[in-house]
């Protein structure tokens, strides 16, 4: 059956907007974040007792019809964009847990770098059932339950596909979906997360042939844990471009609730999904992109010279394929182009790893990049690559991927 979709092509022209629509920063333990019924953060339905939140709006000529909306937050110069075309706003860095929290790192570290990155501005913290088997998942609720920050301040993503050892507890049932969303808003002390992520495809149905079953299944699943106000948006990780718009023309046909955004890995030596694919679902469906992973897993920083330090994520039980990644052929080739890239970074004034952040912010229709970090120190130095950003010129980006020499081309 053919589905028709109404696509309308918009303009992604506001990277350089000048547009300020400034709120107060978020104060931790103001608000009405406390727990409630044993839980913190149902969905907001009534008033509140925090201060209103207030914007102020400097005047300018109008941008394009359509335009994506970049603001700044006072006093902490974080950026925010929208969500693909949905109207959630989400900071243009945010915070992943994958191997740090409830696993690299202490509660205690874990609980300075959250608290650092909501007073820097980030609003958008990241986890997964999976990550640190649960663990992870413990640790954040844990720390946002003792901060008592306002729950409409923040937003927390999840994702569903690794839940358990029993046949039942993986993958992209209907089952699994509801069941595995459920386990983890009691691990995390939430009413609701704001984007549950189907992570990866599911393997052992694969999407082929359309339409697919497996995949109205995965629609009608996350279409019902949002009307159960168990997650207020849904999205893919780790999805084939075509899987994302066959679960597009699902929702449409079927009157579901379609995915916001895909979230994918993209650096320096990753680039072709997130560069070549993804723009074309943000101008056709409003699909966006929340990137993982910037740093290619630490590759790109002065601390790889071909030998693998210790401590580092490398040395963590389970994460040998990490260590074969640095150490292989290509990584050491990997490892050169970073070191070539150094000139560039001290022209600017900024280290490789601010540079290779900045790079990532400045892809077409990236609402977000992830960053994960081992101490507070570390986060406040990531933080950095957004006043890199503006200095980020159509000449230095030709530049650096003079110097790289995998720039992805349109096959068309």
């Amino acid at each position: 059956m053919q589905v028709s979709i109404a696509c309308t092509e918009q303009n992604l022209r506001s990277r350089g907007s000048e547009d300020r629509l400034c709120g107060p920063r978020p104060v931790p333990g103001g608000g009405n974040g406390g727990p409630v019924g044993g839980v913190h953060g149902n969905p907001p339905g009534g008033g509140g007792s925090g201060p209103k939140a207030r914007a102020a709006v400097v005047p300018r000529a109008p941008g394009p019809a359509g335009a994506l909306r970049e603001s700044t937050g006072r006093g902490t110069g974080m950026k925010y964009r929208n969500l693909g075309k949905s109207g959630l706003r989400v900071s243009c860095l945010g915070l992943g847990t994958w191997v740090t929290f409830g696993s690299q790192i202490s509660d205690e570290t874990a609980e300075d770098v959250l608290t650092v990155a909501y007073e820097h501005g980030v609003n958008l913290f990241d986890t997964a059932e999976v990550y640190a088997a649960g663990k992870a998942e413990r640790t954040l609720g844990n720390i946002l339950r003792s901060k008592g920050w306002r729950r409409s301040s923040y937003v927390i993503t999840t994702k569903i596909f690794w839940g358990g050892q029993a046949e039942t507890e993986r993958g992209l049932s209907r089952k699994h979906i509801i069941e595995g969303l459920r386990g983890s808003l009691e691990r995390l002390q939430l009413g609701y997360v704001d984007i549950v992520f189907a992570n990866r495809s599911d393997p052992n149905s694969p999407m082929e042939g359309l339409p697919s079953p497996i995949c109205l299944e995965i629609v009608r699943a996350m279409t019902y844990v949002i009307n159960q106000g168990l997650a207020l948006y849904w999205g893919t990780s780790r999805w084939g471009a075509a899987e994302i718009m066959e679960a597009y023309s699902m929702a449409r046909q079927f009157n579901l609730i379609p995915p916001v955004c895909e979230q994918a890995e993209h650096h320096l030596f990753q680039r072709e999904k997130v560069e070549m694919q993804l723009p074309e679902l943000y101008h056709k469906i409003g699909v966006g992109s929340v990137t993982w992973s910037p740093l290619a897993c630490g590759l790109i920083t002065s601390k790889y010279d071909g030998r693998v330090p210790d401590p580092c994520r490398t040395t963590i039980k389970g994460y040998q394929w990490l260590r074969d990644k640095v150490q292989n052929e290509d990584g050491k080739k990997q490892h050169a182009k970073v070191m070539d890239l150094l000139p560039i970074a001290q022209h600017l004034g900024c280290t490789v790893a601010q540079l290779a952040i900045a790079w990532c912010l400045r892809s077409e229709g990236v609402s977000s990049v992830l960053l994960g970090v081992s101490s507070s120190e570390q986060l406040i130095e990531h933080l950095g690559a957004l006043q890199v950003l503006s200095q980020l010129t159509p000449q230095t980006v030709m530049e650096i991927d003079g110097l790289l020499g995998n720039k992805p081309h349109s096959k068309k």
